[in-house]
């Protein structure tokens, strides 16, 4: 099937990306390929022995470990980093870990250009992305910028063969959303829609393996590839209604972002589905299923995955605030954005429901 269009503009970054069970031995080696001798190793506390690990490793070029990196990036924390970063000298940051801890790492470089290598550990996909999303005051915002992007990332099944199952079908899930919104995205190109479709159907495949024996390393590795391309769609496309919900939730009321992705997504490419059936067909294609959204949210079912915000610490009384924040600075999307059925939509996202149920 050919994804060709008669115009489109289409981008990528010059990152390094290596794939291999136990690369993440092989952070000094990069280290030394780019001429840096000082790295700043960043973790969340519950991941402080990762980085730990990694630090011995580096020996001397390890110049520090910060491992209070938090969900969300809140600019207090990255000014906490930033002050640790003037101390102890480093020329680069080395993050270990999920969407937080690469967050953390960006917001570092957005303020002072020093290169980046990623190691990561879940799916989320932040590191092939030259994006920044920041919290501040209970607002989340992002920006694009190219010295946000890495420039080393190093794949490791190793590292995703321990995390837990749960947190593995939600950051899974977090990454599939970047794709299912690429397919409709209003500068998408022939290589993002190729790029979102494959990395769906890396999904698709190995999930379901992974459930079924967490350390098989070829399972895993084929996710970490899924989570990959939908991170690399991510970076050359804009998002739509999908992200900007998920936005508001985690920004303003605190919720986890991947389970917040996991929950919000089939209800998100439903209401789009309408507008837009048939570039959204390749997502009912490769889950199973005549509609999209239907066949995202089976998909979460089968993986037991979380399906309601109310569950995620949200109240009924939120909705109507969450609904009013939504529509307030719209993404572009390609249904018009209107307050009435985005309150329909969280109201199906809170309780739980299938799409159109």
């Amino acid at each position: 099937m050919s994804y060709f269009q008669p115009e489109f503009t289409a981008r990528s970054a010059a990152v390094r990306v290596r794939f291999a069970p136990g690369v993440r031995r092989e952070v000094a080696a990069e280290l030394d390929r780019l001429g840096l001798t000082r790295a700043l190793v960043l973790s969340t506390p519950p991941q402080s022995d990762s980085a730990m690990a990694i630090a011995e490793d580096l020996g001397s070029r390890a110049a520090g470990v910060f491992s209070r990196a938090a969900m969300h990036t809140p600019v207090a924390v990255t000014e906490e980093a930033m002050a640790h970063v003037a101390e102890i000298g480093a020329d680069c940051v080395v993050a270990v870990g999920g969407g937080s801890t690469i967050g953390l790492g960006k917001a570092i470089a957005y303020r002072t250009d020093l290169p980046q290598i990623v190691v990561p550990t879940t799916y989320a996909g932040s590191e092939a992305t030259p994006i920044l999303g920041q919290t501040e005051n209970g607002v989340k915002t992002t920006l694009s910028d190219a010295k946000v992007q890495p420039e080393v990332i190093l794949y490791d099944a190793e590292l995703v063969a321990t995390l837990p199952l749960a947190m593995t079908v939600t950051s899974a899930l977090n990454a599939i959303a970047h794709a299912a919104e690429a397919l409709y995205a209003q500068d998408r190109n022939p290589l993002s829609t190729a790029l979102a479709v494959e990395g769906m159907r890396a999904f698709a495949s190995a999930l379901p393996r992974v459930l079924e024996a967490p350390d098989d390393l070829a399972a895993r590795g084929e996710t970490l590839y899924g989570a990959w391309l939908c991170g690399t769609v991510l970076g050359q496309v804009g998002m739509a209604l999908h992200h900007k919900l998920c936005h508001t939730l985690g920004g303003s009321f605190d919720l986890p972002h991947a389970e917040t992705h996991a929950i919000v997504l089939p209800h998100a490419i439903a209401y789009n589905a309408a507008a837009v059936p048939d570039l959204l067909a390749p997502v009912a294609r490769i889950f199973g299923g005549t509609e999209p959204g239907a066949a995202l949210h089976a998909f979460a079912t089968r993986a037991g995955a979380p399906l309601a915000l109310r569950d995620l610490g949200l109240s009924e009384a939120d909705l109507d605030r969450a609904a009013d924040l939504a529509v307030t600075k719209p993404y572009w999307n390609p249904a018009p954005v209107n307050r009435d059925g985005i309150r329909a939509l969280l109201d199906a996202a809170w309780g739980g429901r299938a799409p159109g149920t």
